[in-house]
């Protein structure tokens, strides 16, 4: 048993998908080399005890602040603390850009609420959208000739 609670080997419901992490290997390996299906396991099993005790490690940073939702700063925190401080420099600076992307994505999610519009105008706009899409689909149309047709 793992000082962080689980049995040690897999578990039913402590895995990895095995094609996610296959992907993974293939796209890190250079083309010559091969990974068998025991180091995978292996990997998935070192994967799942990493995720583990830093789950762990961050639920106790939380606790102590007296949280009770686990945040970026309690995941860095527990990288720290664990260690692996080489690693948070590359961790924030993928933060910091995941945080970009999503600012993109409510701005562009906000763009119907600040259109001014109501919900069923926004409808009427997009049926009309979908009835001159129709119409031009219909227009481009070549007639198909049936077989069995004898003009």
């Amino acid at each position: 048993m793992s000082e962080y609670g689980a049995p040690g080997g897999l578990n039913d419901d402590l895995s990895l998908p095995k094609a996610t992490v296959q992907k993974i290997i293939s796209e890190i390996l250079p083309n010559e080399f091969t990974f068998t299906k025991d180091a995978r396991e292996a990997l998935i099993e070192c994967c799942i005890e990493f995720i583990m005790m830093l789950s762990t490690e961050s639920n106790d940073i939380a606790e102590k602040e007296s949280k009770k939702t686990i945040s970026t700063d309690h995941v860095i925190n527990a990288l720290n603390e664990l260690g692996f401080v080489d690693y948070v420099p590359h961790i924030e600076k993928l933060l910091s850009e995941h945080k970009e992307i999503s600012k993109g994505k409510d701005r562009r999610n906000n763009k119907f609420q600040n259109s001014g519009l109501s919900e069923e105008e926004l409808l009427k706009q997009q049926e009309e959208l979908f009835r001159a899409s129709r119409n031009r689909l219909q227009q481009n149309q070549v007639p198909v000739k049936d077989e069995n047709d004898t003009d």
